[in-house]
């Protein structure tokens, strides 16, 4: 059996030995930088309604191979897809469909010029990735992040990770015209392999919590089921929310965001809101910020059997209150939920599709698998893919001296 989300593994070694072979030259002059996938733990649809998140990033990456050139060329190539471009460092960029993946690298590169950065010569650039696109862990930010991270490092710009973050989120609202909060991004750039991350996506506070699951992982459930966030009802429901918000102030309540409001506030003033499903919209923001408080206090006291009934909770929030989950991702979820060894499973990402994850015993994990894929393929008609997840670090250089017999052979 396959488990894997992606046709085929990449690995630095491999990239770099790739790298070589199209652009030519030495593989000492080339750096490879590692931008991880993410699952968020709990609070879903609420990084852009001012709530807390709880993600973390995962062993699984993106990997960016990269040199400067001594004109002011720029090449893009990616390993698993054919399309390959050119520009200049000098283009005014703009966004293009005919520029696929090209888009999201070239909106890093105007945000970087917008800050005053300057490019003193082009680049060649490889990507190759081990984050299924579309598949909900955030292939599009670990692109953005990962790519952002290796210009600031190849030509010396001074920029935090959290300004990192920012411009990814920039570059989707003003170049990829998707209104996307900023968790994904933060996460990515910010991330430390065994901890996950409290944000407050009002203020970007933020604090790490020991990530420590004892005999337990997550494991990643992909509905293969391709959806875009610029595609989906991704904008819609963000509107929904500020509808709602809206006439909570209009109606005298002083918050800036629906997750100001705590679950005694909300049931005093949710029948301002007539409309039934921006109400449902409303509440299931409120609840699933308490339950992302409710989470981390359970990785702290080590309570994972709580921990799961609230990753149950939060999906039936996701398919009854927000309605962002559909027959793929409640079949994952319903079918993991009855599987022995299983504490919990919900939807992970803006949903319509994409991933779900489980918590589960790691000695139960190969039953796991088999026995949610045959419920899946039953009844969708196409098998899930799966993986067993561990921790990993946010966006970093790779250190080719730490990779067992290649610095060697480099």
């Amino acid at each position: 059996m396959n488990n894997s989300l992606t046709e085929k593994e990449y690995s630095p070694e491999w990239l770099l030995e790739e790298f070589v072979k199209i652009y030519g030259g030495e593989k000492s002059s080339v750096r490879i930088f590692a931008s991880p996938a993410r699952i968020n733990i709990i609070g879903e649809h609420i990084d852009y309604n001012g709530g807390k998140v709880f993600p973390a990033c995962i062993d699984r990456f993106l990997y960016a191979a990269i040199r400067k050139r001594a004109d002011t060329k720029i090449f893009y190539k990616d390993a698993k897809f054919p399309l390959s471009f050119e520009f200049d460092v000098n283009d005014e960029f703009s966004y293009s469909k005919k520029n696929d993946y090209a888009n999201y690298l070239n909106g890093i590169i105007v945000q970087l010029k917008e800050r005053g950065f300057v490019f003193d010569s082009g680049f060649e650039l490889l990507l190759a990735s081990n984050i299924p696109a579309g598949g909900g862990i955030s292939s599009s930010s670990a692109l953005e992040c990962g790519f952002a991270f290796a210009l600031c490092q190849t030509f010396g710009f001074d920029l935090s990770r959290v300004e990192i973050a920012k411009i990814g989120q920039m570059s989707e609202h003003r170049f990829m015209n998707t209104k996307c909060g900023i968790m994904d991004q933060f996460i990515i750039a910010t991330g430390r392999k065994n901890t996950a991350e409290i944000l407050d996506c009002a203020t970007l506070e933020y604090q790490y919590v020991p990530l420590e699951l004892g005999d337990c992982c997550f494991v990643v459930m992909n509905t293969n089921k391709v959806r875009k966030l610029s595609d989906s009802k991704y904008n819609e429901r963000r509107s929904e929310c500020e509808r709602a918000l809206k006439i909570l102030q209009d109606g005298g309540i002083k918050i800036n965001a629906l997750c100001d409001l705590s679950p005694r506030d909300w049931q005093e003033c949710k029948t301002l809101i007539k409309e039934e499903n921006l109400q449902k919209r409303a509440e299931h923001c409120v609840m699933e910020n308490q339950r992302v408080l409710q989470a981390a206090d359970c990785l702290k006291k080590g309570d994972l059997v709580n921990l799961g009934r609230l990753l149950n909770e939060s999906h039936h929030s996701l398919d009854a209150k927000y309605e962002v989950t559909g027959i793929e991702l409640n079949t994952l979820a319903q079918a993991a939920r009855q599987q022995e060894g299983c504490l919990g499973a919900r939807m992970t990402g803006a949903g319509f599709g994409g991933c779900a994850i489980a918590l589960v015993q790691k000695d139960k994990i190969e039953p796991f698998i088999e026995n949610v894929q045959k419920t899946y393929t039953q009844k969708i008609g196409y098998p899930a893919g799966f993986f067993a997840c561990g921790s990993g670090d946010g966006v970093h250089e790779v250190d080719f001296s730490n990779l067992p017999d290649f610095a060697s052979r480099r």
